[in-house]
């Protein structure tokens, strides 16, 4: 039952978080290119791979230290969505695996990086559109968590802080060194969220 609830959770997010962009494709990009190719899902274009490889390494770690340690330190990790996981062993792994590719991975990828990241910077330039993109894309997170209301206001800050880093490290690997694919941010994305909800399922964080 947990895996057919998650699947349904994840593709039901992935189609909310995907209705604003496609309607926006369908009046002013339909007789460009196909969606999947505005939005950013296509095969990265890579051009000195050793290169995009440590920075894609340098990343995931980064933004692991970062933002987990945040987690680990100065929030109760009961209150966060990859909690539901928690002493599921490998019972787990398919609900974190929808969970951490599909359901938020691939979801916020698409609206952040494919969708919000692309309009912004063919009207202000990258540099500018993916800095409002990664200062959404942390506050929407730490509005999410001041709805808690258990949190203190200053480690929301951090979080926020932290996360619009992320999603600003992602846009920039994804537009500087993917040739606009998505599929890089979405691999760091979901490999992060997989990480702790791996530590969930055996209660290590």
């Amino acid at each position: 039952m947990m895996i057919i609830n998650s699947a349904i959770s994840a593709i039901m997010q992935v189609i909310l978080f995907s209705v604003i962009p496609f309607f926006w494709w369908l009046f002013t990009a339909r007789k460009q290119q196909s969606f999947l190719t505005w939005i950013g899902i296509k095969k990265p274009v890579i051009e000195k791979k050793g290169n995009y490889l440590v920075w894609f390494l340098l990343i995931n770690v980064f933004l692991f230290v970062t933002n987990y340690s945040i987690i680990y330190f100065f929030v109760d990790s009961s209150l966060l969505a990859f909690k539901r996981f928690a002493g599921l062993g490998f019972s787990g792994l398919i609900p974190a695996l929808l969970y951490a590719i599909i359901q938020t991975g691939l979801s916020e990828e698409l609206f952040f990086r494919g969708f919000l990241l692309k309009r912004f910077a063919h009207t202000f330039g990258f540099r500018i559109g993916n800095i409002v993109q990664s200062l959404l894309f942390g506050s929407i997170h730490g509005l999410m968590l001041l709805s808690l209301s258990v949190i203190p206001f200053g480690v929301v800050v951090l979080l926020v802080m932290s996360t619009g880093l992320a999603g600003y490290l992602m846009g920039w690997i994804d537009e500087q060194k993917s040739n606009g694919s998505i599929i890089t941010s979405w691999g760091i994305h979901s490999m992060g969220n997989l990480i702790v909800s791996f530590f969930a399922m055996f209660n290590l964080l």
